[in-house]
């Protein structure tokens, strides 16, 4: 058997705007998280920050998890663009995905966010994103998100 390890990456700080619901549809609650540009990204193997004009595409499901789907990019201080495809789960116990709801603060810790993140950068420095999985542990907050990212060896 071989054993993964993990080989930290970087952790990001987002600002976000508020959440533009779409309804109730066939198959759970739609809603579009706006990405603001600006937020950072520092970590041993990429430092830069997120650009804007970006969004998460939420699903939440009748079992209450909530399916992210992002797009967005990571302007790195060399001046090189990354995509990244960022889609996870999130889900907790309902009384702390109602305080998260309402804006409250919430320890990280009382709730499950772990997504895939996957990288499209261009030929280069960057070139390694395109030959590996990752994976990340979020934390949510009323305009805000944090990431960490780690890499799978």
């Amino acid at each position: 058997m071989i054993r993964p390890e993990l080989e930290f990456v970087y952790e990001a700080h987002g600002d976000l705007e508020p959440p533009r619901q779409i309804g109730t549809t066939y198959d759970g609650t739609r809603r579009i998280i706006p990405i603001v540009g600006g937020g950072r990204v520092e970590g041993p193997l990429i430092k830069g920050k997120l650009v804007g004009n970006a969004a998460d595409w939420q699903l939440t499901r009748s079992d209450g998890v909530t399916v992210a789907d992002a797009i967005y990019a990571i302007e790195t201080f060399d001046g090189v663009l990354i995509q990244i495809r960022n889609r996870g789960l999130r889900h907790g116990p309902p009384e702390v995905m109602a305080r998260l709801a309402a804006g409250e603060p919430v320890d990280p810790a009382e709730y499950y966010f772990r997504t895939v993140p996957e990288f499209i950068a261009p030929e280069g420095p960057y070139d390694w994103l395109n030959k590996s999985i990752f994976i990340c542990a979020g934390a949510r907050y009323p305009l805000g998100i944090r990431l960490w990212v780690w890499r799978v060896l």
